[in-house]
């Protein structure tokens, strides 16, 4: 997931760059134009996938790792109870001790 992010940052400065190389007077070369929607179209997608991969659904409460009889159980997401939805507190069931 770094890599991707690092990628997004980096993009327009190498594009800027080849840009530069390729036409240094003239405007920009039609494969350039063609590379560089090619790769906005991509990075639209790649934002798009980003955004709601592991995302947890509305109103979910998030449980962060705790250290129960010696064992680390780790973080997960519970719904929240009807009537405590405005505290963000989980509902008192736990899907990983079932």
């Amino acid at each position: 997931m770094r890599l991707a992010e690092i990628a997004m940052l980096a993009m327009p400065f190498v594009v800027f760059v080849a840009w530069r190389l390729l036409a240094p007077s003239a405007g920009p070369p039609t494969i350039l134009v063609i590379a560089v929607t090619g790769t906005t179209v991509a990075m639209a997608g790649l934002l798009l996938v980003l955004w709601y991969e592991d995302a947890a659904p509305p109103g979910a409460g998030y449980v962060p790792a705790q250290l129960e009889n010696g064992r680390i159980l780790p973080s997960h997401v519970v719904p929240v109870a009807p009537g405590r939805a405005e505290l963000n507190a989980p509902a008192p069931v736990d899907p990983v001790t079932k």
